[in-house]
């Protein structure tokens, strides 16, 4: 089981994520706007750059939904190996089978 304040922070992360998506969506499109002055665009890249770090999708890092484990995550199925070796042998997953030979 993660601690739970990583767990916590990366929710709070989603969070800021969802409510900067469309100040940070209008600012990069004013920056790649080559139409633009380099004014202007230098001005959208300082107000980038004010925004807090957090709110930039590239920092949310997957995780496990039942255990909050970050590594050897399945996006398919938003699962840690770990877990997904538990419920495929207790016969959770459909069409999953644990294999022996």
């Amino acid at each position: 089981m993660a601690k739970k304040s990583m767990v916590n922070r990366e929710v709070k992360r989603e969070k800021l994520t969802a409510r900067h998506a469309v100040k940070r969506a209008a600012l990069k499109a004013v920056i790649n706007d080559q139409e633009k002055p380099i004014e202007e665009r230098f001005a959208a890249t300082l107000k980038l750059a004010e925004m807090p770090r957090n709110s930039s999708a590239v920092r949310m890092h997957n995780r496990c939904q039942l255990t909050g484990r970050p590594h050897a995550y399945y996006r398919k199925l938003k699962l840690s190996r770990i877990k997904l070796r538990d419920l495929a042998s207790f016969g959770q997953i459909p069409g999953m089978v644990k294999s022996s030979w």
